[in-house]
Parts: structure tokens; sequence; C-alpha cells
């Protein structure tokens, strides 16, 4: 489910274009990610605190890209509800999700919105961004480390050499 691209458009897209088929598939996969992340929040919140494997258990199944859209749904269907933070809301809000009106005008997003408490949920919300941005850094340290040595080994041809006298 991880290698399955999230199709980020309305239903109404994916008809004129002739892309139902992978809107269909790429929503069956949100509502199962919406799924496993109330599944981690309730398996790994113990003792008043959540326990970072639930980000784990949730990314390696669907990603970060995934995970995120689910994210960023379910803080925007509830742009009401104070207790998410106003950090989380600005970084939700700038995903921009686009409206997915089915027949009746209900926005067909609002069932892939995170049902658990929205304290939780802003509280995995906060360290998914945290371990996607200390992936991205460890990601970014290893390829200045691949280009390092050869930047920083001079190549020294036996042209270059003085002769020594």
């Amino acid at each position: 489910m991880k290698n399955l691209p999230v199709y980020k458009h309305p239903a109404s897209y994916a008809r004129e274009h002739d892309e139902l088929a992978a809107y269909r598939a790429s929503n069956q996969t949100n509502a199962a990610c919406k799924e496993a992340i109330e599944a981690a929040i309730r398996d790994h919140y113990r003792d008043n605190r959540l326990d970072t494997a639930a980000v784990d258990q949730v990314v390696q199944q669907f990603g970060y890209d995934r995970a995120f859209h689910i994210l960023a749904i379910t803080v925007c269907q509830a742009d009401w509800d104070r207790r998410y933070s106003p950090d989380n809301r600005a970084w939700a809000n700038a995903m921009s999700i686009p409206a997915n009106p089915d027949a009746w005008g209900t926005d067909r997003n609002c069932y892939l919105a995170v049902s658990s408490h929205p304290g939780l949920v802003d509280l995995f919300l906060s360290q998914t961004r945290k371990a996607y941005a200390q992936e991205q850094q460890k990601t970014s340290v290893r390829d200045m480390l691949k280009k390092l040595p050869e930047t920083t080994s001079p190549k020294i041809s036996a042209k270059s050499k003085s002769p020594e006298r």
C-alpha cells in the first residue's frame, strides 16, 4: 500500500479524466490508512503518553505522503476544533486538500477524517511531522556524505608535481 500514489484530485476530476480506477484504489487505501491511524493511537496510548511506535506502525505500512494526506484532511474537516495546535492547523491548511463533494453536496473527505480524540490526533500529527523531519535530515546528511569524498580529496596528477631539487 506504501507504493500506491495518493490521488489528490476529487472524484469529479477523476471521472472527467477517465481516472476513476486510480481514484477508487487510492480512496480505499486512504480509508485503510485512516483505520490504521486510529488503531495505532488506540494501541500505543498508555499512561497519558503516545508511544512513537504508533507513527512507525502507520508510516511503514502507508508512507508519509498518505499519512500526511489523511491527517491534513482530519485537521481541515475540524476547522472549528481548537484542540489542534496552531502550528498543525497552519500546516494542514497549507496542504490544500480540495473539496470532494458527492451528489448530495457532502464532502467525501469527511469519511477519511480520523475519529480518535483530537488531542491524540494532534499529538500523532506532531510526532509524524517530527519523524519526517528527522528522516529528511538523515537523508540529506547521507547524501552529503556520499558526495564528500569526491569534493574533499584532491586529485594530484603526476604532471602537477614539481620535481624536487
